[in-house]
């Protein structure tokens, strides 16, 4: 009979905890996965604080410095706010997305992927604060000064207010804000950063989050505007505590392929404005360029019509981006028929194949389906569905789209076409561009008579459509299909 030998308990020294490495949670005891994010394998031991002191060596620091900013209790209509109005940046896109501009006392949270221009953008933002009289302290743990001077060189980013720090240490760059007294303070990136007398390394969830705790401290009490770089992990989410996100004021994500030129900066959270707004930059040898029209990034103007192709407008934010949808439809020599997909949600492919499918008899079942955006677009809205359906029907088929025409729309698991939110602005766009036929779900029409842009879109034929089967015949040109194709049976 074997006998059953029980792991030996980690030993723990006198004093201390165990902390989760993704998100800050402490236990006394170890565990094999972190009970708040579900994390495996993510407990190490750190020193405990006393009774009485606070959560880190940074505490009493900043409970000073909030010392220095608090004051009397006064009415709400007595403050005066004018001394934190925010004052643009100069880059339009970068403004949109912040709700007007830069609020002094403030702290923005910048997250991308490596590579993706993050230091280069901010490196023109604070080139253009400094140009406007402004105090600007760019302090960088990744780069010395020279190789940041480089990059200034490269975008045409010098200006005489704009200093230059290379630092790992908090406490260092602290007393260099003391003394500078700037104006805009850019750090990056915060992972980089370090305090004495914390636990783990820097990076690490104590370190990240006392840090930024710090900094925060720092812009309240100096009326200081502080951005700050984020890295983020593998599934694309800010690295470090959750709490770091919680602590500042606005929090952005830069997105973009890195092997395009189109990046796109987001909001997922402001304080000093909406979170639905997106800024569209190019990247190029001289830096970003601001793309104050998206939409021919990702349309072709072009009077030929191509089979498996379909436009439809999406919303990003509250800006409507015009998008083309293309797809590819062959037979397939695999029992389990390809979906492959760029730019667009895999589930909503599946679900407007399956409606095809049963709604709209198109036999798609033994089927390989391809369906790209143009331009690396992002097709995940479902108001897009419209324009899926009628791409894969024009693949299927061979029959192109009626030039000139959009597709906005829901599609609904029983084959209906479902209204969208802010179709006004979709129909706008689309004119906009020069679309002249607009097929939309039923609705439609009461909504465009209620607002006084009719001006807009007098030269837009909207054509209702109840559902998928009827969506396909309003969208497709047979007849064009019979002239430059041959005929077509169309089952």
């Amino acid at each position: 009979m074997g006998v059953m030998v029980r792991p030996m308990a980690r030993q723990l020294p006198k004093g201390s905890e165990f902390e989760c490495s993704g998100c800050g949670w402490r236990t006394p005891k170890w565990a094999g996965r972190c009970g708040r994010c579900g994390k495996w394998d993510a407990l190490a031991a750190v020193s405990a604080p006393r009774a009485g002191q606070g959560g880190g060596l940074g505490q009493p620091t900043r409970l000073r410095l909030v010392a220095e900013a608090s004051g009397k209790p006064e009415p709400i209509g007595s403050v005066d706010a004018s001394a934190v109005a925010a004052w643009p940046t100069g880059i339009g896109e970068f403004d949109r997305v912040l709700g007007g501009g830069i609020v002094p006392g403030s702290v923005v949270l910048l997250a991308g992927d490596p590579g993706v221009g993050k230091s280069t953008l901010l490196l023109d933002v604070a080139a253009r604060a400094a140009r406007d009289g402004r105090r600007v302290l760019y302090a960088t743990g990744e780069e010395t000064a020279a190789q940041v001077r480089l990059r200034a060189d490269r975008i045409g980013a010098l200006a005489p207010d704009l200093f230059l720090l290379s630092t790992g240490d908090l406490s260092e760059l602290l007393r260099h804000v003391d003394d500078l007294r700037p104006d805009l303070v850019f750090v990056d990136s915060v992972q980089t950063l370090s305090a004495a007398g914390l636990d783990g390394v820097p990076g690490g969830v104590a370190h990240v989050r006392e840090v930024t705790g710090e900094l925060v401290a720092a812009a309240k009490a100096r009326n200081i505007a502080v951005v700050l770089v984020g890295h983020v992990t593998k599934d694309g989410t800010v690295a470090g505590p959750r709490t770091l996100e919680h602590l500042v004021d606005v929090v952005c994500s830069f997105e973009g392929d890195t092997k395009g030129a189109l990046r796109m900066l987001r909001a997922s959270k402001n304080r000093y404005g909406s979170a639905e707004e997106i800024g569209c930059f190019e990247l190029g040898d001289a830096g970003l360029r601001e793309v104050s029209d998206p939409s021919g990034l990702f349309v072709r103007h072009e009077d030929w019509a191509f089979p498996g192709t379909a436009i439809g407008v999406a919303l990003e934010g509250r800006r409507p981006v015009a998008v083309e949808i293309q797809a590819l439809v062959a037979p397939s020599a695999l029992a389990s028929p390809r979906r492959t997909t760029s730019g667009v949600d895999s589930s909503r492919l599946a679900m407007c194949l399956a409606t095809l499918q049963r709604r709209a008899r198109i036999p798609l079942a033994t089927q390989d389906v391809y369906v790209s955006t143009v331009g690396g677009a992002r097709g995940t809205e479902p108001a897009l569905d419209g324009a899926i359906v009628v791409a894969c029907a024009s693949a299927h088929w061979d029959i192109p789209a009626i030039p000139g025409t959009v597709v906005v729309g829901e599609v609904g698991l029983t084959g209906e076409m479902l209204k969208v939110r802010g179709a006004r602005r979709r129909l706008a766009e689309a004119a906009r561009l020069g679309f002249t036929r607009a097929v939309v779900p039923p609705g439609t029409l009461d909504v465009l008579a209620d607002g006084n842009d009719a001006a807009a879109l007098a030269d837009l034929e909207v054509l209702q459509v109840p559902n998928v089967a009827v969506a396909l015949g309003a969208a497709l040109d047979r007849e064009l299909a019979s002239e430059v194709f041959g005929d077509q049976d169309g089952d």
